[in-house]
């Protein structure tokens, strides 16, 4: 694939959609250790179940406003009112399975936060601090353990394939392929590694 500005990019990253690519230059597989950042993600990711990540990504500010923000906080504190209002709100996924799940989701996000002191600290503690590079895979070991401890706390819609992309989203995982001009090994001083 020929792209304008000469760098070759990962195969899924749709030339046509700046939105995307900027997604791609940004953020993919760059490590995430802000809680706010992190649990955006981790309402996007629930909500791609299904769909396709450039879906959601094009309906990411219209989340935002009808998240407040993305705030924890207010979304657990969500009633029937407004889960209602969300799945009548046409800027966004219009789930109501996976809108309850954010509400519930928000609540032992910001459990995981007092038992740790950050979710980010639980979030790390998974790969020993460090960024993994693994390309090919939609699951893995690390995933599939994320997936389950989530679940035993009581998430929903975090399972090992939605997992592993929300960790290689916040950069835990670095999948940028080895043709891609921000793969690791070709460009080593512009990926950080292990715990910021």
């Amino acid at each position: 694939m020929e792209w304008t500005d000469g760098k070759t990019r990962c195969f899924w990253a749709n030339p046509k959609n700046e939105r995307y690519i900027k997604y791609h230059d940004t953020e993919w597989g760059v490590p995430v250790h802000e809680d706010g950042k992190l649990f955006e993600m981790l309402i996007l990711e629930s909500f791609q179940a299904g769909l396709s990540w450039e879906c959601v990504l094009n309906k990411r500010e219209a989340f935002r406003q009808a998240f407040d923000g993305f705030d924890p906080e207010k979304i657990m504190a969500y009633g029937e009112e407004k889960i209602e209002e969300l799945a009548g709100s046409p800027g966004i996924i219009r789930n109501r399975k996976k809108i309850r799940a954010a509400v519930k989701n928000a609540a032992v996000f910001l459990e995981i936060q007092k038992e740790f002191g950050s979710f980010s600290d639980y979030l790390w503690s998974w790969s020993g601090g460090n960024v993994l590079t693994e390309r090919g895979l939609a699951s893995s070991p690390l995933s599939d353990a994320l997936s389950k401890d989530l679940k035993k706390r009581g998430m929903s819609f975090v399972g090992t394939t939605i997992m592993y992309a929300y960790l290689q989203a916040v950069g835990v995982i670095n999948s940028h392929e080895e043709n891609c001009f921000l793969c690791p090994e070709r460009n080593e001083s512009s990926q950080p590694s292990g715990n910021k």
